[in-house]
């Protein structure tokens, strides 16, 4: 049997050839930790990319950059709103806890694991103030959110608002940053509004090793550079995550790739019909099939995770061949 064609996960794909080529160039001597010329183009080519000033440090995982974005933003007495299916609370082995040192993620409810200032009202506004409760100090989203679903301008714009109106950080957890910007337009600048930070994802959209932790705010980028270090992630040869990273944004790869990957995506979606369980607004896919549906699928070479008992999830990336996509957008739809 040929190998399955594989709609598991976006980690699964390969690393770009650019990658590759950009961190052999990289490899030659150069200052140790973040020193290197490479580290120091990052603050003016992500803040060229937003249109306002930032800081740019990079690290090896999404896991991390979340939780040094977010250790500047809440005492380790306070809370972090966040959704209730969020990647920090779901999948992040209680990282948050670990970094935020027993700070307390604080779950709120949203279709499409997408949070509104009305729900994050319902959930802190009961909250007395004083010393027995926890006060809420931040709010974590997710862009595109645990359901492929992405937040608009005008989305954002709202919780923006809500969050300076109760003094409150606002963090984007950006795994799949680079997809809700190719569905929104292809403006990095409107798919993260004006947050605090965000944790741009570049590992699964044709990365090997490297995510960015963007901070708009100067105060809590110099922190960041020492909490970075001291949780072990100040890595002695940051020129190659720093050459992973420029060779993304050069001639905007990160979104040529996420754009190919919403494609395949999008067509993947026009064979399942009422099947999905949600819109599709980046690379990801829900979909009501039964076990022996989904048996019927991967009889025919799909590879694809289970999602409970009674629905799957499908993953496209960078290198999804069209002719499969295809392939399971008609084998969907004959079922």
């Amino acid at each position: 049997m040929s190998d399955p064609m594989p709609f598991l996960s976006d980690n699964a794909a390969p690393v770009h050839p650019k990658v590759w080529e950009a961190m052999r160039a990289a490899d030659s001597a150069d200052n140790p930790y973040d020193g290197d010329a490479l580290s120091a183009e990052l603050d003016a080519r992500f803040s060229d990319l937003f249109g306002r000033e930032c800081a740019a440090l990079w690290t090896a995982t999404g896991t991390s950059a979340n939780c040094l974005a977010l250790g500047t933003m809440v005492q380790p007495h306070g809370g972090l709103v966040c959704h209730e299916e969020a990647h920090i609370e779901v999948d992040e082995g209680g990282a948050p806890g670990f970094y935020l040192h027993g700070a307390k993620l604080m779950l709120c409810a949203g279709e499409g694991a997408k949070l509104t200032p009305q729900g994050i009202a319902a959930l802190i506004d009961p909250i007395r103030d004083d010393v027995h409760q926890v006060q809420a100090y931040a709010i974590s989203i997710t862009q595109a959110s645990e359901y492929g679903r992405s937040y608009t301008p005008a989305e954002l714009s709202a919780l923006i608002d809500f969050a300076k109106d109760r003094k409150l950080g606002l963090h984007m957890d950006g795994a799949r940053f680079a997809n809700s910007a190719a569905f929104l337009g292809g403006s990095a600048a409107a798919a993260a509004g004006g947050v605090d930070s965000l944790a741009f994802g570049f590992i699964k959209n044709g990365g090997m090793g490297a995510e960015a932790v963007v901070l708009f705010d100067s105060e809590r980028a110099a922190e960041v550079r020492y909490r970075r270090k001291r949780a072990g992630h100040l890595q002695c040869k940051g020129r190659y995550l720093a050459a992973q990273i420029l060779a993304m944004l050069e001639g905007d790869l990160w979104l040529a790739n996420a754009r190919h990957a919403n494609a395949a995506a999008a067509e993947i979606a026009s064979g399942a019909g009422d099947r999905l369980m949600h819109p599709v607004e980046a690379n990801e896919l829900f979909m009501r099939l039964s076990p022996t549906e989904r048996e019927a699928l991967r009889a025919q070479n799909f590879a694809f995770y289970d999602w409970g008992d009674d629905a799957a999830r499908f993953v496209t990336a960078w290198d999804t061949r069209a002719e499969e996509a295809t392939a399971l957008g008609k084998a969907i739809a004959s079922l």
